[in-house]
Order: structure tokens, then C-alpha cells, then sequence
């Protein structure tokens, strides 16, 4: 099905009947299909095609703070502390100082509510592997995509003893 096959069914052909003086001579008149859905206008979708959305569950564009504490086989003896760009239930997206190969398993912390004190505090300790990693805008940096494995929320369920019952 080459370009040709697409143009048909993008645009129908129809004789023009009449003509006047304003009008430049023309023996046919190009008018859009109705049935066409258009999605872009100006772009050509019938030769570059429309990429649908890849992601299975909605990015939040949150920073968080998230702590890396394993990459591949070596344990941070000093977690590096870094900023989410965008998390899901199924993956998260972050800057980098270092280069990390896709398919490289890692373990991270995110603090999604943090509290003074450490009352009421919960993180998501995860295993996750790398499926991207690609410069960043900001040098010296990488953009790294990860998706969990599995998850664990540690909260701080220590309650202050005005809460607690007698």
C-alpha cells in the first residue's frame, strides 16, 4: 500500500461544475474526505503514521526525593540523593549523575510524604531495573526511566501520645 492508496482515502475527487471569473480554471476541485478524522492539522499522518501512547499507567510529574542504594551488584555506601521528574504505579523517571546501562537491576527509596521529626512518614523502598537511559538537556547528567519489580511502603507509624489510646 504505498502513498497513492492512503491519498485516495484521505481525499475524495469531485468535478468541478461551473466557474467564474474569479476563479482560476481548474477540471477538478480537491475537497477533504468527511470521514477523515483529523488529528493534526498540517501534518502529513498518512506517510509518518500516528504513534499511540506507549505508557500503560498515567505519569505524575512530582519531585520527589529519591535515594539510590543499589546499582547492579554495588551497595551505595553513601546513598545518592536525587529528584523524580515524573513517577507512576509502574515506573519513575529521573536525572543522574552517572550513566547506567538498560537492564541493570537497582533498589531506590522515594519519600513521598515526608514529615518534621519523621511522624508520619512514608517511602517506597523498590527493586527495579533500567529500561532507558539517555542524555539529559543538563550537562553531566542522564535521563534514566526505571520500572519496579515490586514494592514495599515503610511508614513511620509511631503515633505521639496525645493520639494514642489510654
Amino acid at each position: 500500500m504505498g502513498s497513492s492508496m492512503a491519498a485516495r482515502h484521505k481525499y475524495q475527487v469531485f468535478p468541478e461544475t461551473h466557474h467564474t471569473a474569479a476563479e482560476p480554471e481548474a477540471s477538478q476541485l480537491v475537497i477533504p474526505a468527511p470521514s477523515f478524522a483529523r488529528l493534526f492539522s498540517g501534518v502529513p499522518t498518512h506517510s509518518v503514521g500516528i504513534v499511540g501512547e506507549r505508557r500503560v499507567c498515567p505519569r505524575a510529574f512530582l519531585r520527589l526525593p529519591l535515594r539510590l542504594t543499589r546499582v547492579g551488584n554495588t551497595f551505595e555506601s553513601v546513598p545518592v540523593t536525587l529528584i523524580t521528574k515524573n513517577i507512576s504505579s509502574s515506573g519513575v523517571y529521573f536525572l543522574s549523575p552517572q550513566h547506567i546501562q538498560p537492564g541493570t537491576s537497582i533498589e531506590l527509596e522515594v519519600a513521598l510524604i515526608e514529615r518534621p521529626m519523621g511522624m508520619g512518614t512514608v517511602r517506597m523502598a523498590t527493586a527495579a531495573h533500567i529500561i532507558r537511559s539517555e542524555k539529559s538537556e543538563t550537562p553531566g547528567w542522564h535521563g534514566v526511566a526505571a520500572s519496579f519489580d515490586n514494592y514495599e511502603f515503610q511508614r513511620d507509624e509511631a503515633l505521639p501520645i496525645r493520639f494514642r489510646k489510654p
